[in-house]
């Protein structure tokens, strides 16, 4: 019964069915996992969030931050489609609202003890061990799972604040664990999140550190499934010291979409969306 992982999908429904294939998916037995941003940016998010909804208990997807943008887009008046969203195919289709009610019982985090695995978009701050992740994973997801979401979605965009502190309380508390789960790549070496740098390790500033790098991270010795970080390639010495393996290979931009069967290590990927400058 292997488990695959999946990185960013991003509504490139297209390359989610060659990629289906090329496992030999069988919904029988196999497992998926997906690392968030099913939607955005590409062409067929509806298609995509109703085939990843219709494998039931066979996949599991966390949320990103598009995911979340998705649901703010239907929960609050107020917030207005960015440049660049393709999102209107889901706003605009008669089971939206079906849709829109299994995104939001999605985990932002995902721990497996039996495959020793965890899941997550963007990653883990370096202050939160696999435990503290879960449970302060779960405090964004019982607002997000209750009558009124709008309450949290409307006020979790925002950088700051920017450092974890456990005195953090109501929404501010809320989007830094939002932000963290879905938008973190660098910190300072305090440990404050950078939301401007998106390169990869080569390009990085000399003064930040990729999330998975802090010396002190409490996650360490965990074995983390990530996406989010299209820019970003590790060889396998790396993935193999820092207990990562980021899946997010560009997708919509024109680069692949990948797989990782997390029981013995094989990769797989298909062309992602053609046109598009990666």
């Amino acid at each position: 019964m292997p488990t695959y992982a999946i990185g960013d999908v991003q509504g490139c429904l297209t390359s989610l069915e060659a990629l289906l294939e090329e496992i030999d998916f069988d919904l029988t037995s196999d497992r998926l996992w997906f690392t968030g941003d099913l939607v955005n940016r590409g062409p067929d998010n509806l298609g995509v969030l109703r085939l990843v909804r219709g494998l039931g208990e066979r996949a599991v997807t966390v949320l990103g931050n598009h995911d979340l943008h998705l649901l703010a887009l239907r929960f609050c008046p107020e917030q207005k489609p960015r440049r660049g969203d393709t999102l209107n195919d889901v706003l605009e289709a008669p089971d939206c609202d079906a849709l829109l009610s299994w995104l939001r019982q999605c985990p932002l985090f995902h721990h497996d003890q039996a495959l020793g695995y965890s899941l997550v978009h963007a990653g883990v701050p370096g202050e939160w061990n696999i435990g503290e992740a879960l449970a302060h994973a779960g405090e964004v997801e019982a607002v997000l799972r209750a009558n009124h979401p709008e309450n949290f979605l409307c006020a979790m965009y925002g950088n700051k604040p920017a450092r974890w502190r456990a005195s953090l309380t109501g929404e501010k508390r809320l989007r830094y664990i939002t932000n963290a789960f879905t938008r973190m790549r660098y910190c300072q070496p305090d440990g404050e999140l950078d939301f401007e740098t998106k390169e990869g390790l080569d390009a990085a500033p000399g003064d930040l550190l990729p999330w998975f790098m802090q010396p002190a991270r409490a996650s360490r010795g965990a074995r983390i499934v990530f996406g989010h970080w299209s820019t970003l390639r590790l060889e396998a010495p790396q993935e193999a010291a820092f207990g990562v393996h980021p899946l997010d290979t560009g997708a919509v931009w024109g680069g692949t979409l990948s797989a990782l069967c997390l029981e013995d290590g094989r990769r797989f990927s298909v062309p992602g969306l053609a046109g598009r400058v990666f």
